[in-house]
C-alpha cells in the first residue's frame, strides 16, 4: 500500500522545463539510435533521390545537431559544423558517432542546472525538433525498402 502511495506522489510531481527537455531529447534520439542500429549496413547508402542526403548520411547529420546542442548547451561560442559523412563511411562508425553525440549532449543537458531553462529552452528545443524532422526522413527511408521502421512494428 505505501508503495502504492508513493508511485502515486511521484507521478503527480509538476514537471520541469528540464525534465521535459531531457525526457524529449532521450525520447528522439532512442528512436533515431534505434533506426540506425536497425537499418541493414548494405543500405546506408541507399537515398530516396539522388540529391538528398544517404541514411548514413543522416545519420552523421543527426548526430552533428547533437554537438551543436551539446557545445551550445555548455555556453561554447558554437556554430553548425555539418560533419563529413565520407568520414563515416561504415554503420559501424556512423552508430558509435550518434551513440557519442547523444551521450556528450545528455551529459551537457543534465549538468544544467534547472533554473536556465526557465530562462530559455534552447538550444534543446531546436535540437530535439531537428531530429524529430529526420526521424520522418528515415521513417521513408525505410517504407521505400519495404521496411517496417522499429517504432511501428508490433510489440
Amino acid at each position: 500500500m505505501l508503495a502504492a502511495l508513493s508511485a502515486s506522489a511521484w507521478a503527480q510531481q509538476p514537471k520541469t522545463p528540464a525534465g521535459e527537455m531531457a525526457g524529449a531529447f532521450a525520447s528522439i534520439n532512442r528512436e533515431v539510435l534505434d533506426m540506425a542500429k536497425d537499418f541493414p549496413a548494405d543500405k546506408y547508402d541507399y537515398k530516396l533521390r539522388p540529391e538528398m542526403r544517404s541514411f548514413g548520411a543522416v545519420i552523421v547529420h543527426i548526430a552533428s545537431g547533437n554537438i551543436y546542442g551539446a557545445k551550445a548547451g555548455r555556453g561554447e561560442k558554437v556554430k553548425w559544423d555539418e560533419l563529413d559523412p565520407a568520414n563515416y563511411k561504415t554503420k559501424e562508425q556512423a552508430v558509435t558517432l550518434l551513440e557519442k553525440s547523444i551521450a556528450d549532449a545528455t551529459a551537457t543537458l543534465k549538468s544544467r542546472p534547472e533554473g536556465s531553462f526557465h530562462n530559455s529552452v534552447e538550444p534543446w528545443l531546436s535540437v530535439i525538433e531537428h531530429a524529430g524532422e529526420h526521424y520522418g526522413l528515415l521513417v521513408a527511408y525505410y517504407r521505400a525498402n519495404g521496411m517496417v521502421p522499429p517504432e511501428s512494428r508490433k510489440k
